[in-house]
């Protein structure tokens, strides 16, 4: 039987994936999306789609919008967020209002439409810097290195209390850096475009052996969908990513090699690329895997299509100056 799903962030690099994947399995779509990072043109197929329905709005200032819009949807996947990392010091309210603000937000929307079951997009920072690697899911957290992890981990606490008080079902997902068609900010990103700039040389931020896993997007899609499929218990966390992790040195090397560049690299140093940054980020995948899945790609493969993606839509480029 299909279903109706409510998805912020819908016009987003994983939102606007999963949108897709969810109109042609048969199901509906509402998208929720302010378009300060989402882009229209990554809604064009869904747009086609009799069954699928956008609503321009924002998640913090409205509410009143939000909960009108939600009405009738079965399921939330509230994957809006501020994803800037790295300069998260320089606007700490952004980080607050933006990701766990707006996941409260969505929360009391719920409650008003008597809907019951979330999943979240939170992420692999909020471990800090653990001591255990393949770090799992049950890892105590060690002191917060960012500001975005600390948001994410609060909108965590909060939807995990909504489970308790109000009977919420929860999915929660923390992702490693996720990879692939779509892809508007990143390693990989920055390092296209500063190719396509000035072929000659490429600035790395910290000293390039921060060790780091990937997941392209398709992967991180079925993830999510078989754990809604089959998880039933009342909070259900979810570390999504490869088994396997690779250098920021062996990522350069192989899309410099991709692209036919040899440009000197200028290492910024220290094993940080910026305040926050974790230098081994590396998670225990075994509770998602031991629900039927693995990931299809291998984190090279995910890094080539990811730039022959961003290759052949430039134009991004533009959007993002």
């Amino acid at each position: 039987m299909s279903k109706t799903y409510f998805i912020t962030g819908a016009a987003g690099f994983i939102g606007s994936n999963l949108a897709d994947r969810l109109l042609a399995r048969g199901d509906k779509v509402i998208g929720f999306d302010n378009f300060s990072t989402g882009m229209t043109k990554f809604l064009d197929k869904a747009s086609e789609h009799p069954n699928f329905r956008l609503v321009e709005g924002d998640l913090f200032s409205d509410a009143a919008e939000l909960t009108d819009s939600m009405r009738g949807a079965d399921f939330v996947f509230h994957l809006a967020a501020n994803a800037d990392v790295r300069f998260g010091t320089q606007h700490p309210r952004k980080d607050l209002e933006q990701n766990t603000i707006v996941t409260f937000n969505v929360l009391e929307a719920m409650r008003a439409n008597g809907m019951k079951r979330i999943a979240f997009s939170s992420t692999g920072s909020i471990y800090g810097e653990p001591t255990t690697f393949p770090t799992p899911e049950t890892a105590p957290f060690p002191i917060q290195t960012s500001l975005y992890g600390a948001s994410k981990l609060a909108g965590e606490g909060l939807i995990q209390a909504y489970c308790e008080g109000y009977g919420y079902q929860s999915y929660i997902f923390r992702f490693v850096s996720v990879l692939g068609e779509r892809y508007t900010h990143g390693h990989v990103f920055d390092f296209y475009r500063s190719l396509r700039n000035d072929p000659s040389r490429l600035q790395v931020l910290g000293n390039g052996r921060q060790r780091k896993s990937y997941i392209y997007v398709q992967d991180c899609v079925e993830a999510m969908l078989v754990a809604i499929d089959k998880a039933q218990d009342k909070v259900n966390v979810f570390n999504l990513g490869n088994d396997e992790y690779t250098e920021v040195n062996g990522s350069i090397g192989w899309i410099t090699k991709h692209l036919g560049k040899e440009p000197a690299l200028e290492y910024t140093g220290g094993e940080r690329g910026w305040i926050g940054d974790s230098p081994f980020i590396f998670l225990d995948t075994a509770r998602i895997r031991s629900l039927g899945w693995k990931p299809r790609l291998t984190i090279r493969e995910g890094v080539l299509k990811t730039v022959d993606w961003l290759a052949a839509n430039e134009w991004i480029f533009e959007q993002r100056a």
